[in-house]
This record gives C-alpha cells, structure tokens and sequence, in this order.
C-alpha cells in the first residue's frame, strides 16, 4: 500500500451506525506517516473514526484546506484525543469568515469561520504551522499552497466575504489548501471544498510536481454553490486537459452537479460519502 485514504466526515452516510454532518475530513495512511485532513464540524469524526477503526491518537500532523467551520469545528474534539499535534494551514485560516444567506424576508452576514481564536486552540495543543508555499507535509505528500488564479470561469461563490476596516469584502480563499499525493497510478488530490477552483488546483498541482496524471481527484468541489458556466467548463476541461481515472466528489459539490459528473464521466465518477476508501 502506498495510500489509503478514508472520508472520516461528509454530509451522507451509506449505513447505519455512522454520523452525516455538512463538512468534511479525511484519513490519509502511508508508510511514511498519517494525516488528518480537515475535522469536519465536529459532530461525526471522533464517532466515526471509531465505529471505522481508526486511530486517531496515531496522526502525525493535520491540514486544514480553508477556515470554514465545517472543516475546522472537529479541532478541539479531535485535540481532546489526540494532544498537541502540529497544524499545517494558511494563516488566514483563522480570520472571521461570513457569507450572505436568507434570514427570514432578508439576507444577512452569517459568521462561518473557524469557532476559536488562535489564542484558544494552541494552549490547547494546536501548533500551528503556517504556510503559503507549496509544502511536502510527510514524504510524497504536499499541500498546495497559495493556488494562483489562472482560469476565467472559475468565480466561485460571491457571497462569501471577510471583513476589512468595517466593510464586508469578497473572501480572496488565500488560503484554500489542497492535498495531494504523489502515487505510482499517478497524482491522488484531496480537495476541502476547491474554492481556488478545481481546474486551478490541477493545473497548481501538475505544474509543481511535474506529473500531469491525476490518478484521482477526492472531496467538495464547491460546484454546487458556483455559477451553471463554471461547472460546464469544469466538465470541459477535466475532459480536455486531465485523464482522471476516479472523481469521487461529494461535500459541497451539491446533488445537481453530483447527477451531471456522474452522467458525463460513467465508470470514472465514483461518489463518496463516510466511509468511502480510496487505496493505492
């Protein structure tokens, strides 16, 4: 085994027994060390990873892809198990994070960030180590990194915002961090929720590992939330430029756009929900 990967976190579960949150985490095991990527809300992975028999109290480091509380929430829960661990992320991760949505007859600026200071969770074991580079996290895997902006449909969600000097601004998702693992089938990439784009990210990951296979891509998408054009693009150049053997998508890639990529990519569409196992 070179890999495996497990969803320990996901909105659906396939049987009884295991918890469905909104969010998002996934176990990566390898030979040269274990990682945790995301925490989901925090409802599900410690229930999960148990009733899946895995150990979290052997996770060498955690990665978070972005500073959403569906992917952070787990943090103190998984902490209470674990002790201090270290955090590779983004330092924006811990920025208050907002978006727009229907609060009776109108719309409001919902905080969604990550629930704790950064003051709160490292004098309860967080280590924090921030990154904007492309980094090797255990040896053959790396997180993205500050993905660059190089395709004109990926917009994403404008709804999203930060604050800056009192003023709502559009959410720039500096820090959406992906993973990826370099693998003899090719390159395996785990995406938190894609919002620098998923074609973005597998051009970022091509052009810095020299591999242009993508043996499989993993996790949210956020094409359920993005404009109809974004996801016909998508489709086009996944087609086009990236051979993928697997598309396991799920998280915030919505039932919709879930329906299309598994009509346009057949065998290769695979869906993935907890407990989903990808193996190398």
């Amino acid at each position: 085994m070179e890999w495996r990967v497990t969803v320990l976190c996901e909105n659906t579960v396939p049987v009884p027994g295991l918890i469905g949150e909104h969010g998002f985490a996934a176990l990566v095991e390898s030979p040269n060390g274990i990682i945790l990527f995301d925490t989901g809300q925090g409802f599900g992975l410690i229930a999960n990873a148990n009733r899946l028999k895995k150990d979290l109290r052997q996770v060498d480091k955690l990665v978070f892809s972005h500073g959403h509380f569906d992917h952070t929430g787990g943090l103190l829960a998984f902490l209470g198990i674990h002790g201090p661990v270290p955090v590779v992320a983004h330092e924006d991760v811990l920025l208050e994070r907002f978006r727009l949505m229907p609060i009776g007859p109108t719309e409001k600026q919902v905080s969604i960030g990550i629930p704790w200071t950064e003051s709160y969770v490292t004098t309860r074991g967080a280590i924090f180590q921030f990154t904007s580079e492309f980094s090797e996290v255990i040896p053959g895997a790396y997180v993205t990194g500050e993905v660059p902006r190089v395709t004109d449909f990926e917009t994403g969600d404008p709804k999203f915002s930060i604050k800056q000097n009192g003023s709502f601004i559009p959410d720039p998702f500096r820090d959406d961090y992906s993973l990826i693992l370099k693998s003899s089938k090719g390159l395996i990439v785990i995406l938190g929720c894609a919002h620098a784009g998923l074609i973005n990210i597998l051009k970022y990951a091509a052009e810095k590992t020299g591999i242009d296979k993508v043996h499989a891509v993993l996790g949210g998408t956020h094409l359920g939330f993005s404009a109809e054009e974004q996801l016909t693009e998508t489709i086009k150049a996944l087609k086009a430029d990236f051979d993928v053997d697997i598309l396991a998508v799920s998280h915030c890639t919505g039932q919709k756009p879930i329906a299309r990529l598994a009509a346009e990519f057949g065998e290769k569409f695979d869906f993935a929900p907890v407990s989903y196992t990808l193996e190398v």
